[in-house]
């Protein structure tokens, strides 16, 4: 394992240092080796959960996912800058050397692959439904059929539903997923869609408690990586940290500290998933 460390941190520190000689000044990154030497990790700052800031803090699954392999890089916790990294930004950022790693709901795809590099999956997750806690009517996207079902603006899920599964669902449009919640709690509509663990993110707020639940009846894939730019030299030493953190029991204790309060329980016939070989 040191022997991987001591090349991690040498490909790191060279990864950094090529995007720093980019021409972006506004943030400091690794500067070779030493004490001075610091990564850059993309996240999401408004997934409760998943990826949120809270003033100078920063919380959530894909936060403590990647604080874990960073250490396994040769990193700590004070090494780390967390760069804000808004889904349609993910490629240019990792293109342009704004970030060296993206932990942020990143759904590994061809079409990405053409442009970025991924290690993991570290996550599956599946499109589902958010409902009232007492709503037991609605148990998968065909019983929506003449009801409300919350759509963010942007969004591509609800329109699914109302396309491939309920053609009489109605749509109501809000600007993101907690004014949706709002809007479930409040009576106005009878679902909220999206990413099951982004639901159950949503669900484990204090202010959510008992009030809603994810229906655990998912009906997409959507395998989380680690966005890396191409022609990267540690996508085999994330792997090797993301495997390490399924063995050693961290991803089961990040998921019930990070949502386990919604009563979310992952698919287990695909978590934890099997890492993806390195291209």
């Amino acid at each position: 394992m040191r022997a991987r460390l001591a090349i991690a941190l040498t490909a790191a520190a060279a990864l950094t240092l090529t995007a720093c000689s980019g021409g972006d000044t506004d943030s400091e990154g690794t500067e070779g080796s030493g004490e001075g030497e610091s990564i850059r990790i993309g996240i999401k700052f408004d997934q409760p959960g998943l990826g949120f800031q809270d003033g100078s803090d920063y919380t959530g699954f894909d936060v403590g996912v990647a604080t874990y392999v960073a250490e396994q890089l040769g990193y700590s916790a004070d090494q780390i800058e967390w760069v804000e990294s808004p889904s349609a930004q993910r490629e240019t950022m990792l293109q342009t050397g704004q970030v060296d790693m993206i932990f942020a709901t990143y759904s590994i795809t061809d079409e990405r692959k053409e442009v970025v590099s991924f290690a993991g999956p570290y996550f599956v997750a599946g499109q589902d439904l958010l409902v009232a806690a007492d709503d037991d009517s609605i148990t998968g996207p065909e019983d929506l059929e003449g009801k409300n079902l919350c759509s963010v603006t942007g969004s591509t899920s609800a329109q699914r539903i109302k396309d491939e599964y309920a053609a009489g669902t109605n749509l109501l449009e809000q600007p993101g997923y907690a004014e949706c919640v709002t809007a479930l709690v409040a009576g106005s509509v009878d679902a909220v869609t999206t990413d099951d663990i982004i639901l159950a993110g949503l669900a484990a707020i204090p202010a959510n408690e008992g009030q809603v639940k994810v229906v655990g009846n998912p009906f997409s894939e959507e395998n989380y990586g680690i966005g890396l730019p191409q022609d990267n030299e540690i996508c085999e030493d994330v792997n090797a940290a993301v495997e390490q953190m399924f063995e050693d029991g961290t991803w089961e204790q990040l998921l019930e500290d990070n949502v386990g309060a919604s009563g979310y329980v992952p698919n287990a016939d695909l978590n934890p998933p099997a890492v993806e070989p390195c291209a």
